[in-house]
């Protein structure tokens, strides 16, 4: 799905890009759309008390922007194997960030959260870093869900029989990954034309009743409903419910979570705009804006009452919103590129078949040369 080029990007043409080089807009806007959406859930938490209407807003952003940004991410895995390059990737892209952020996030609460007894343990991802851990065993298993004959139920299966066994525990975020795996799967099994057909002026006009039903469901289940459904990090019998209320829940949620994605996509943009570019470090914002959110809560910046207010409301998403998409522009990913995305080429050894497809590479690029040499005498 080649982005659109504008006009003006037709002007001084430069060589074009194989197709499959070329980013979306589409996804880079969506992505960036829901970090934003992330970030300004986050700073809702110590708020929502006070508001039921804004609590009424967070649950309807927290049932589908992490569904949305998982979809995406299952998507973008279709293609992983255990080929050496992609392992690579993986370990450097995900689970050394991982490693990286969850060290710095406890050193982090034992200064700023004044905890000094806390411990630094991989196996209990804290705060945000669940994510990286789950993504990270997500792709790892991408070879052996493409290979069930139907994944989708598969991972429901799985997601339901989690919500009924609070024995799991928090090791890697076991509930986590399998409760959200469902979503994953489902990026998985979805091709291209399935992002067209919501992508729709009727889709678009039907998402305005859509949501505004949300928020009117959102805020009668205030009183009603325990918020901590929504994080899917705790079995049934956890949250004080029957066990059978889990299986129903992971089906209530995941229909839900799919039609509030949905009407999300319909309202994303196709086209380049500002902050496109800024979805390819989404994951800056993501891991980046904990620190701020968390800082603000330990020194006490929003217990000022003004804040708890409806134009204080409104002024710490808008904070939240422009923070979030400065931690995403291309100075802030230079700076923090060592921890996100280090190349290690010293930890990894040659392998000979990517060096084979690379030599292929320099000779075709050397053909190309030697025939716009031929062309031009």
């Amino acid at each position: 799905m080649p982005s659109p080029r504008s006009p003006l990007k037709q002007q001084n043409e430069q060589p074009a890009k194989p197709a499959g080089k070329q980013r979306d807009s589409f996804f880079d806007n969506a992505k960036y759309l829901a970090i934003v959406l992330v970030a300004v859930g986050h700073a809702w938490e110590p708020l929502k008390g006070d508001s039921r209407i804004l609590e009424a807003a967070y649950t309807v952003v927290y049932s589908f922007h992490m569904p949305a940004f998982i979809i995406i991410s299952g998507f973008f895995s279709r293609s992983f194997d255990m080929r050496p390059d992609r392992l690579r990737r993986l370990i450097t892209g995900v689970a050394v960030p991982y490693i990286v952020f969850e060290t710095a996030y406890v050193l982090f609460d034992r200064v700023a959260g004044d905890d000094p007894g806390k411990d630094i343990s991989l196996l209990d991802p804290w705060y945000l870093t669940w994510f990286l851990c789950a993504l990270f065993v997500w792709r790892m298993i991408t070879p052996v869900l493409k290979a069930v004959r139907w994944p989708l139920p598969f991972a429901l299966g799985l997601a339901m029989l989690a919500s009924v066994a609070p024995s799991i525990g928090d090791d890697l975020d076991l509930q986590r990954i399998l409760q959200f795996l469902p979503y994953f799967v489902l990026g998985l099994c979805m091709r291209p034309e399935h992002f067209h057909r919501v992508r729709t002026r009727a889709v678009r006009i039907l998402s305005v009743p859509v949501f505004a039903a949300a928020l009117a469901v959102g805020w009668w289940a205030v009183p009603r409903m325990n918020t901590a459904w929504f994080y899917h990090r705790d079995a049934a019998q956890e949250l004080g419910a029957p066990w059978w209320a889990g299986p129903v829940m992971v089906l209530a949620m995941f229909g839900c979570s799919l039609l509030l994605t949905a009407c999300f996509f319909a309202w994303v943009p196709r086209r380049r705009m500002w902050f496109t570019a800024l979805g390819a470090g989404t994951l800056y914002g993501y891991l980046l804006h904990g620190f701020l959110v968390k800082a603000g809560d330990y020194q006490g910046w929003f217990d000022h009452p003004w804040l708890h207010r409806p134009l204080g409301e409104i002024a710490v998403s808008v904070l939240a919103a422009a923070v979030v998409t400065v931690l995403c522009t291309k100075p802030v990913r230079r700076v923090f590129r060592f921890a996100m995305e280090p190349t290690m080429a010293w930890a990894f050894k040659q392998d000979a078949a990517e060096l084979a497809r690379e030599r292929q590479k320099q000779e075709r690029r050397q053909e190309r040369g030697d025939q716009r040499e031929k062309v031009l005498a």
